[in-house]
């Protein structure tokens, strides 16, 4: 078995424009004073790194790796979520999307998806040159308006977009191989790939492609009343990374998994911090020690009611509790008689 890595911070909820928040020196820092060990970097933020000369630089991403060390922490993988979602864009979401891409290719939803392509395929580069063999991102999403339809959807339109969402993810996936970094999906509501049945469809798609596999984040399950720790029995081998990440759900007789169009605050299922939700994260850890997973333990944090920077400092401590350290011997070993197969012929009554 291994030891999880961590505790690992996601830096997308903090990055901005005031100190330390502002710049990758300044935020890493800050994240090591919090008590983290690495930090995931999402790959479009500027002011954190820039993207197109760590897809072509090797001397670039030695010393962004340099700098990270200097600050006491190790870049745990980077994430490609927006430009992900820009994928697969149902045109219900146009608009909104539009925001999540650069002036020039807004208003165009052919370009914008090249435009999310080249990302995606740029931080597959970038995470290859900075030594990382895994990255995050969304699936996007072109079914997500059908989901609970009326009228009933036509047959053959689930069908007809997951084929559409494999064909635009294929090449990606393969050159993902060819860099030798897997791709982690986040599963997600608002994505395709939402859940184990939709990955499921998804792989399918792929021809089970090896690079495409799992960001497990047992919030977003809580939220879907999915059996969380069964997930991780299921799907063990494609679970690459891990957000702790905390929820709770508590319906009411006014509503329940869809929120009644409320804020995050007055939702019957809200995102908490670490420890402050209904995941059972010592389970959650307990099984992907059981299973060998071998990445880091990152706190993406959201929640409704508490300070981010309050969030960021109780969860570091938080995955440092709950991180199992694999024992090297078993708890009986004291036990062992130092039998041999002849002895245990005899004690099965099969030597005369």
């Amino acid at each position: 078995m291994k030891t999880i890595k961590g505790p690992g911070l996601f830096l997308a909820q903090f990055v901005g424009t005031k100190t330390p928040f502002d710049s990758f020196d300044a935020i890493t820092r800050w994240a090591a004073d919090q008590g983290y060990l690495g930090v995931q970097v999402p790959s479009g933020e500027a002011a954190l790194m820039d993207l197109d000369l760590a897809a072509t630089s090797q001397d670039y991403c030695d010393e962004l790796l340099g700098r990270a060390r200097k600050s006491g922490v190790e870049i745990t993988e980077l994430s490609a979520h927006i430009q992900g979602q820009l994928v697969a864009v149902h045109p219900a979401y146009d608009e909104a999307f539009d925001g999540f891409a650069p002036a020039s290719v807004r208003g165009n939803p052919k370009a914008r998806q090249a435009w999310g392509v080249e990302q995606v395929t740029k931080t597959v580069d970038a995470s290859a040159n900075l030594g990382l063999d895994r990255m995050a991102a969304f699936s996007g999403a072109l079914a997500w308006p059908y989901l609970y339809p009326w009228p009933q959807r036509q047959p053959g339109l689930v069908e007809a977009a997951f084929d559409e969402l494999a064909t635009r993810w294929r090449p990606i996936l393969d050159h993902a191989e060819e860099r030798g970094v897997d791709i982690c999906f986040e599963i997600h509501p608002g994505e395709d790939l939402h859940d184990g049945t939709t990955f499921e469809m998804f792989l399918d798609r792929v021809d089970q492609h090896p690079r495409a596999r799992m960001l497990y984040d047992p919030s977003h399950y809580i939220l879907q009343q999915l059996d969380y720790l069964e997930n991780i029995d299921i799907y063990a081998e494609r679970i690459g990374m891990f957000h702790v990440k905390d929820a709770e759900f508590n319906p009411t007789g006014r509503q329940g998994v869809y929120g009644g169009y409320q804020g995050w605050s007055d939702r019957a299922g809200r995102f908490r911090s670490p420890g402050d939700g209904q995941v059972d994260f010592k389970a959650v850890f307990s099984k992907l020690t059981q299973y060998d997973f071998d990445g880091w333990a990152v706190v993406e944090w959201e929640c409704a009611l508490k300070h981010p920077e309050d969030g960021a400092r109780e969860g570091a401590q938080f995955v440092r509790d709950h991180i199992i350290r694999v024992t090297d011997r078993s708890f009986d070993d004291f036990a062992d008689s130092g039998t041999d197969a002849a002895a245990n012929r005899r004690m099965l009554g099969l030597e005369g």
